[in-house]
């Protein structure tokens, strides 16, 4: 009888699946990397171009202007540097240092 019980529990519990929250927690499944490319908010995103130096100069009014925290506003603009660079457009890479230097002033974050 113990025996069955122990089976049943361990059975089930091998073949439980760990399911996506219903919002985004910010956690994930433990061994699971699926957080890391998923959406979980698409109103809440800001799109980033960079493909010419007037893309990037309209990301960054973009950035400016709209209603995020201010470490939230520094990531998406590092990101649009990060990638800048790694293309190898350095005008680009620096008009997106540009904006978070003056996101920086206009906080007080110096």
């Amino acid at each position: 009888m113990t025996q069955d019980l122990f089976r049943h529990l361990r059975i089930h519990t091998m073949t439980k699946k760990n399911k996506d929250p219903k919002v985004g927690t910010g956690k994930k499944p433990k061994g699971s990397g699926r957080r890391l490319y998923t959406d979980e908010n698409p109103k809440d995103t800001v799109g980033i171009k960079f493909a010419t130096e007037a893309d990037a100069r309209a990301t960054v009014a973009k950035v400016k202007r709209v209603n995020k925290a201010f470490a939230r506003k520094i990531q998406i603009l590092t990101v649009g540097e990060q990638r800048a660079k790694v293309m190898g457009k350095t005008k680009v890479a620096s008009i997106f240092k540009k904006g978070k230097e003056a996101i920086r002033r206009s906080h007080g974050k110096n």
